[in-house]
């Protein structure tokens, strides 16, 4: 029986934190540090909860039921499990994420050279899209190309410019923001913040990717593709942790050199000039072109290999047709797509996470029984925060106000857990009336 080797390994969760680390997990964790500045520790808390806790979490639950999203929705039923499905792909890939990768790509990493204008956000998109698509035709050899190629050169890039946050920062804590006025504060705005990396929604569609670069590498063993997706996992958590800790500690005693700024791109483009001057440019344009393309190359890759399965068509033309729409969506602007994607993150993250943590608790007798209720009050909830966002609190009946947590945007979380014990407990007593007795 053929396993992989320990350099495999490392290749595959090399590959696995590429995948991972891209626009969100550049420019987030900066603002998440400034804003927190002397309560730092809590909003980092947070932070790697829902940017690294909720992804690792996701990547296990794919690696124990074969790595397909479908096979984890299934006990919701097909209908909702393709609607779900279908709006996570969405969402991940040509709506949001995938367009985003190019767009903040542009900002940091060509446009203090050329200019931040639209005819050469233009040209910009149309090259970007069409070396992911280049990238993306060859499924097959990802784990080569990112595990062993591109992956080594982001992470000697991310070293320098990470060693050089910890090891020289620019100052001491900056003061937190009004939102991040205490520890507790701090951990739910980081948990919240830790949203818009959109990681535990890529977890449910790079879950895919990973086992089928397993099974691309000769490893057939159903048990061993498991094992080795959580080792992936694993070793991708790793460097994302070291990542937002260093980027976040960056924003927290950055605050001299940021005292206008209100991105994480202003934030790391005035931290890297300052430290490392005209190379600081170049810099910064490497980490965030390898990043932001690795990303964008896995979420095209398993964005296709979804809707080829889903409507029929070709791989390749499906990655075509991703490509050019992320490339006309991306040319909305950075802004634009941070401002949409909000609403509509806080409304999926809910159920995703609660999918998650029910496949992995599942002891469910007739698992309907559970998911089905549970699903739908995450869903409900995360209407419910994805209006708010909107500010249509107007329209929202006042208790739900009251409910623990919902003032840091938490609220969701004690009636879905409540509702999992109350599913569980009544799959536990049916199961037991429906055990026959014997004579």
């Amino acid at each position: 029986m053929k396993s992989l080797k320990t350099r495999d390994i490392i290749a595959l969760g090399f590959m696995t934190f590429a995948l991972f680390l891209g626009a969100g997990n550049i420019i987030f964790p900066p603002l998440v540090g400034l804003s927190a500045g002397e309560n730092l520790l809590g909003a980092t808390t947070g932070f790697l909860l829902t940017g690294v806790g909720l992804p690792l979490l996701g990547v296990v639950a794919l690696a124990r039921v074969g790595g397909g999203l479908d096979q984890l929705t299934h006990p919701i039923g097909r209908i909702a499990g393709l609607v779900l499905a279908t709006t996570i792909y969405l969402t991940i890939g040509p709506f949001f994420a995938t367009p985003r990768t190019a767009t903040v790509s542009f900002e940091m990493g060509i446009a203090p050279f050329v200019g931040n204008t639209s005819f050469a956000l233009l040209v910009f998109s149309i090259v970007y899209f069409s070396l992911v698509l280049l990238l993306s035709l060859f499924p097959g050899k990802l784990m080569d190309l990112l595990g062993k190629i591109i992956t080594p050169l982001l992470i000697a890039a991310l070293l320098a410019l990470g060693g050089m946050a910890v090891l020289a920062p620019v100052g001491g804590y900056s003061a937190a923001s009004p939102d991040y006025s205490t520890q507790v504060a701090a951990f739910a705005q980081g948990f919240v913040q830790g949203y818009q990396t959109m990681d535990a929604l890529a977890s449910l569609v790079f879950g895919i990717v990973i086992v089928n670069a397993i099974k691309d590498a000769g490893i057939s063993d159903a048990r061993l593709q498991t094992r080795y997706a959580i080792y992936a996992g694993l070793i991708a958590a790793l460097c994302l942790s070291l990542v937002y800790i260093s980027l976040c500690y960056l924003g927290a005693t950055s605050g001299e050199l940021a005292q206008n700024t209100v991105t994480g791109v202003q934030i790391l483009t005035a931290f890297v000039q300052h430290r490392f001057g005209s190379a600081g440019i170049w810099l910064i344009a490497a980490v965030i072109l390898l990043a932001c393309l690795t990303t964008g190359v896995g979420l095209v890759s398993a964005c296709s290999s979804f809707f080829s399965q889903l409507t029929g068509f070709s791989y390749r033309s499906v990655a075509l047709s991703l490509c050019i729409f992320s490339a006309a969506v991306a040319n909305q602007g950075l802004a634009q797509l941070i401002e949409i994607a909000g609403p509509v993150l806080v409304a999926l993250y809910p159920p995703a996470i609660a999918l998650v943590a029910l496949s992995l608790l599942q002891r469910w007798q007739q698992p309907p029984r559970v998911y089905i209720p549970v699903m739908l009050v995450a869903l409900v909830f995360g209407l419910v925060d994805g209006a708010k966002a909107l500010q249509w609190t107007s329209a929202l009946p006042g208790w739900l106000d009251h409910l623990p947590g919902a003032t840091l945007g938490l609220g969701w979380v004690t009636p879905v857990a409540a509702v999992v014990v109350c599913a569980g407990i009544a799959d536990w007593l049916l199961a037991r009336r429906q055990i026959p007795v014997r004579s």
